[in-house]
């Protein structure tokens, strides 16, 4: 039998000067291209506000709505990349960006759902990894 279940890296890292790669268990492996991850910073000051009307605590989960990404690239430099990456327990990860910003916490589901090779058609965007 099946069971559904929160994906599971068992490497993170750099995958070059600037991007950042995680392998799956199930094999996959990801790619993020650094800029566009930390335009999709999910941190309370880069998150956008919830409607007018609706308290924050209510607004939708980043999983459903897939990555936050500002028009205009918000100020976030071409060049930057991430400094340090360290684990948020047993569900996320933190970076440590060029440009100093370190408040966002990735969720390992979050991070899946935004792999690109998968949000173009590898694996449907906000699937969840089936494991035995």
């Amino acid at each position: 039998m099946t069971d559904t279940k929160t994906p599971v890296p068992i490497e993170i890292g750099r995958a070059n000067e600037h991007d950042v790669k995680i392998r799956w268990q199930d094999g996959h492996e990801s790619v993020y291209p650094a800029r566009a991850l930390r335009l999709a910073c999910p941190c309370a000051g880069c998150a956008p506000p919830p409607p007018a009307g609706q308290a924050a605590i209510s607004a939708v989960k980043p999983a459903e709505t897939g990555p936050v990404v500002r028009a205009g690239g918000g100020g976030v430099a071409e060049t930057v990349h991430p400094v340090r990456i360290d684990l948020v327990g047993r569900y996320a990860i933190s970076i440590q960006w060029s440009d100093g910003h370190n408040t966002g916490i990735y969720t390992f589901e979050r991070l899946r759902t935004m792999c690109p090779c998968c949000s173009a058609g590898g694996v449907r965007q906000g699937a969840r990894v089936e494991t035995d």
